[in-house]
């Protein structure tokens, strides 16, 4: 099992570490709610040093990226981010993805952390355009600070305008008096924030410099299990639970990273299903009955006929409802659907909801 280089200050703090991806890593600290309250509601930091990146350098890199990502590439400018995915050949997703463009001849991909070998191959695979490729995984660390009270909280550690930097664009600079520190304005929790990468060897100066500077603003360390009902009250994917090899992105809403203006791996099949229509969809829901909806779960029908399975589901911290996702058949996706969720035996009521469960 591996460690972060954050490993020794999350057991100092007294979390609950637990095996993840082949990480030893920080589930909880003090509490699951309070621990997602604090983001929802002023500043925590997740070390995810666990999730992987590769650069890509050289004049064919967007290429490369263009023929295995769904998403267009070509649309990106320097300091700008794209949420993205691998498609593979049978329909479904290697991996979700992100795609940081410095130059236009050097770009990043953060890949999940459970996936690091897996996309690594697929890509080098299809690297017949002669491009560099780094694998940066074990040597970079990864803080997501999340939050309202983020910029408040770390603007005092560097120079860059924290405000001026918008959704899905970053910065590279000094950061805790660490140079080349890279500041990027995204997040898996909706609640805003930064995600900071840097070398391993500078992890605990920046980790303590950012508590010292975020004390005042009541900044706390913040584990996986809070990520995960952060992400969920926002809709977000989970690779593994709702989105993997043989969902399709458009079966799972991810239409809109999906672009058929360039040629892709398995794009004439995905857009062939496309123009036809998918015979399920991945919905968000309610349960309107009491009970808690947890990954793999049946979802049933008024009859008791299973339809589809729960993907993810929590009791929100937010909102203190029963929330969940799963794929159901398309004709039972609208808002206002009603499905059922099998739960010890019981056939408990939901609804079909718009998405983010967590409106601001």
């Amino acid at each position: 099992m591996k460690n972060t280089a954050l490993t020794d200050k999350h057991i100092a703090l007294g979390a609950k570490m637990v095996p993840f991806a082949g990480y030893n890593m920080p589930v909880q600290y003090e509490g699951v709610k309070a621990e997602h309250d604090c983001v929802r509601n002023s500043v925590g930091v997740f070390d995810v040093s666990h999730m992987g990146e590769f650069r890509l350098k050289g004049e064919k890199a967007l290429d490369l990226i263009q023929a295995v990502t769904s998403n267009d590439a070509s649309k990106l400018a320097p300091f700008q981010a794209q949420y993205s995915c691998l498609p593979n050949n049978e329909g479904g997703i290697v991996d979700d993805l992100l795609v940081y463009k410095f130059t236009d001849t050097e770009y990043y991909l953060i890949v999940n952390a459970s996936n690091i070998e897996k996309d690594w191959n697929w890509i080098s695979k299809h690297n017949t355009f002669g491009v560099e490729m780094t694998n940066l995984s074990d040597n970079m660390s990864l803080l997501a600070i999340q939050g309202p009270k983020a910029i408040e909280a770390l603007q005092s550690l560097t120079d860059v305008d924290l405000a001026s930097i918008k959704y899905y664009t970053f910065r590279v600079g000094k950061f805790a008096g660490i140079d080349n520190v890279i500041i990027s304005a995204t997040g898996y929790t909706g609640a805003g924030g930064f995600e900071l990468y840097f070398n391993n060897g500078d992890a605990n100066q920046i980790w303590d410099s950012v508590f010292k500077a975020g004390a005042p603003y009541g900044i706390k360390p913040i584990g996986l299990a809070a990520r995960d009902t952060l992400r969920l009250e926002m809709g977000f994917c989970l690779y593994g639970n709702d989105i993997n090899d043989t969902t399709s992105p458009l079966e799972a809403g991810l239409g809109w990273i999906t672009k058929f203006t360039k040629d892709f791996t398995n794009s004439a099949n995905l857009k062939a299903q496309k123009e036809a229509g998918v015979k399920r969809k991945l919905v968000g829901f309610e349960l309107v009955d009491k009970g808690i909806p947890r990954h793999d779960y049946d979802i049933v029908d008024a009859t008791g006929k299973k339809i589809g399975i729960v993907t993810s589901g929590t009791m929100s911290p937010s909102m203190n409802i029963a929330i969940g996702m799963g794929y159901v058949p398309t004709e039972l996706s609208a808002p206002g659907s009603e499905i059922y969720i099998s739960i010890r035996d019981k056939s408990l009521k939901a609804k079909v909801v718009t998405l983010p469960f967590y409106k601001k």
